[in-house]
């Protein structure tokens, strides 16, 4: 692979030069800076964060500082780097930049990085090599940083960087920083204490998730001293950039947060509502309406500018917009910025708005963006999957003469494999290995609204007194006359069971594969592959909505399954590369005979209904939560992270695939949620015949209602 260099300069105004940082004050604290003379590593496991780190440093050198930076990148290519800078200057998404999506904001800053100066200048490729930086670095008058994204632990015949000939690669970066008496800052995507130990790093910064997800220590040690400070980062890997956690990220000219806006202006609350407006007044997020979004730009002009008095004058306005919003995203952008307005005491949920009298708050339009990724609130769930409220006592078996003893059925099930599968991973190694890459955010469920459909969340009263919200679709004249069909799939999670790709046994580290290996089944590390259509929200669902630093995401078999048959049928152009995997034996019948035991108990108790048929719900539903408990509290049978996200992945891959076939046939999808629910548009009054109507697996129930009508969701 031919090895590009190119360069980009200052898009920001001139901030106070100095030796080089991370324009992170607590971490540059900890360390002293970075510094010259000294090959500095950044040790942090993938999806962590690590090549965030050089980018901070990178941006906080060349573009505040003004000074000249070599990134010399192994893993990301320029482009990919471009778009990460675009990202975190602007606060739009990576995933949605690495698809080609910019705003006209996002544009115009591409233009300036790819037209500015020669500061950072990006020596990229697969074949770079340890001398390949050496010699180019001479070269640079007044270079100040040295970047090196990144050293891959895993053996890779494809990186030169990369396994057993990273502590050569490390002295050579060493002897590089001492001759030119530059920093050189290193990216390794590994903290195992014996690979760090074969390094030749004078300073190590260990990046470790916490309990806290909104919080990433950083534990900083130099050679021959130990542990000398430690700092908390809060990640924005969305955005691919870091905060000072604990604090809010004030975004100063000399900082990769953005442009200063100064302290003295009308306090801290006033800083951090127009931060939290930032990725809105942007035009990187959507989601809120227009007049917020205009007066959400007066409130930072005027923080910006120390106007006090603009402030006062703009501060009822605003409030009185914020109070007109039916819903928040429910994305970290959203949050934020409605914890940002609470502050000031205003109500700015519709539920609030009402019990305030501002009824106009109800019928607020959202109107979401194709696969936007944003989650409508309360949604519709599969019917067997009752939410996250297992309580003690669940874990144990059901007593004898129970109508449906799910967890003993499926404890059976998995004792009686011929695999002999591992239902408990041991405590002691649940931070290492694969399990700290799961997350829920793996199910791939989709949360989206077609791109023309206006969605409204109103409030709604259940017959049990309790307030919900529920969804209020319009739909523009162009589509004609019609009426919308509700599609609810009939236990989607059980269903999923008769045919789980999964692996029984542990999972082990694969690294970089050439191809998907049919053997075998597990997790694997991927780009997200582009995805052009509009009628369909992506394959990979809310996946997308959570990419690495590299805007790579871990996917588990039934996803890599599906992309594979799509590439096959000519709907994507080719398989993404697998940077990274855990796998073992293939096995689709693990849970087959739990699947069989609940289609025949759902066959006779959903006729007979009434509270056999709740108890059935409830017990089928904890005994695939305790698959993978939560609460360290908790005691299960089983804790197998990756069992339980193949099970919700496959529901997921099963609810697309099948909206998909509709609208492959000429039907017009406006909505598809979680693993069960969906609506299409529907002139002739009839479902899509490409689903079965009827209460048994595979089957679905079809309701209709009138566009602006209420859309009823689970047992209203």
């Amino acid at each position: 692979m031919r090895r590009g260099r190119d360069a980009i300069g200052s898009v920001l105004t001139d901030g106070p030069v100095g030796g080089p940082t991370f324009g992170l004050p607590g971490l540059d604290a900890a360390t002293g800076g970075l510094q010259r003379g000294r090959l500095t590593l950044v040790a942090a496991r993938p999806s962590v964060g690590g090549s965030l780190l050089g980018l901070a440093a990178a941006r906080k050198t060349a573009l505040a500082d003004r000074l000249k930076v070599l990134y010399a990148a192994s893993g990301p290519n320029r482009d990919d780097i471009f778009r990460r800078i675009i990202a975190a200057e602007t606060g739009g998404e990576y995933a949605r930049l690495k698809q080609g999506r910019l705003t006209e904001h996002e544009q115009t800053v591409a233009h300036q990085l790819v037209q500015a100066g020669d500061l950072l200048m990006i020596d990229d490729g697969s074949d770079l090599t340890a001398e390949d930086i050496r010699e180019t670095a001479p070269h640079m008058e007044g270079l100040a940083l040295v970047v090196v994204d990144r050293l891959q632990a895993a053996h890779s015949a494809r990186l030169p960087l990369s396994g057993d000939r990273l502590p050569d690669a490390s002295q050579v970066l060493a002897t590089l920083a001492r001759t030119l008496h530059v920093p050189v800052l290193a990216i390794v995507d590994s903290d195992d204490p014996a690979l760090l130990g074969l390094l030749d790093a004078d300073v190590t910064l260990t990046l470790t998730p916490t309990e806290d997800p909104a919080k990433v220590q950083v534990v900083v040690a130099e050679r021959d001293f130990g542990t000398i400070g430690s700092a908390y980062l809060q990640p924005d890997l969305i955005h691919a950039r870091f905060f000072d956690a604990g604090a809010a990220p004030l975004g100063r000219a000399d900082s990769p947060a953005g442009p200063r806006i100064p302290a003295s202006t009308g306090g801290t609350a006033a800083l951090e509502l127009a931060e939290a407006a930032l990725p809105y007044t942007s035009g990187g997020q959507q989601g809120i309406p227009a007049a917020l979004t205009h007066e959400l730009a007066a409130w930072r002009t005027a923080v910006t500018g120390g106007d006090q008095e603009a402030l006062k004058e703009i501060l009822p306005s605003l409030l009185q917009a914020a109070a007109a919003v039916s819903a928040w995203p429910d994305t970290h952008e959203g949050h934020r910025l409605d914890a940002a307005l609470r502050h000031y005491g205003m109500p700015v949920s519709a539920d609030t708005a009402a019990s305030a009298g501002q009824s106009a708050a109800a019928s607020t339009p959202v109107h979401a963006p194709a696969d936007s990724g944003q989650a409508q609130g309360d949604v519709a769930e599969d019917e067997e999957d009752g939410g996250d409220w297992l309580k003690p006592g669940d874990e144990e078996d059901e007593p004898e003469g129970h109508v449906f003893p799910a967890l003993k059925i499926l404890k059976d099930a998995v004792g009686r494999s011929k695999m002999h599968p591992i239902p408990v991973i041991r405590k002691e190694e649940r931070d290492s290995g694969p399990w700290p890459l799961i997350s829920e955010h793996m199910d791939g469920e989709p949360r989206w609204v077609h791109p023309d459909v206006t969605a409204t969340r109103v409030p709604y009263i259940r017959e049990n007194g309790k307030r919900a919200r529920r969804d209020q679709f319009d739909v523009p004249d162009s589509f004609g006359e019609g009426v919308l069909c509700l599609i609810d799939r009939n236990g989607s999670f059980p269903s999923a069971c008769s045919g789980v790709p999964l692996a029984p046994n542990k999972l082990l580290r694969t690294g970089p594969l050439d191809a998907y290996d049919k053997t075998k089944a597990g997790i694997y590390l991927i780009d997200i592959p582009q995805w052009t259509r509009t009628d369909m929200p992506h394959p990979l669902g809310r996946i997308i909505d959570r990419p690495d630093e590299d805007g790579r995401v871990w996917v588990t078999t039934p996803h890599v399954k599906q992309l594979e048959k799509l590439v096959r049928d000519k709907h994507l152009g080719a398989m993404p590369t697998i940077y990274d995997s855990w796998t073992g034996k293939y096995n689709e019948s693990l849970f087959k005979p739990f699947y069989e035991a609940t289609r025949k108990a759902r066959t006779e108790l959903v006729q007979v209904g009434g509270d056999p048929y709740k108890a059935y719900k409830t017990r089928l539903s904890i005994a695939l939560r305790l698959l993978w408990p939560k609460r360290p509290s908790q005691r299960s049978p089983f804790w197998r992270p990756d069992w339980r996200m193949s099970m919700v992945a496959e529901a997921s891959v099963r609810h697309w695939s099948a909206a998909f076939r509709a609208v492959e046939e000429g039907h017009r999808l406006l909505a598809l949620r979680n693993v069960d629910a969906a609506v299409f548009w529907a002139p002739d009054g009839t479902a899509p015949a490409t689903y079965r109507i009827g209460t048994g697996f595979g089957e679905v129930k079809a309701k209709f209602v009138q566009p602006g009508q209420m859309i009823p969701e689970g047992d209203d």
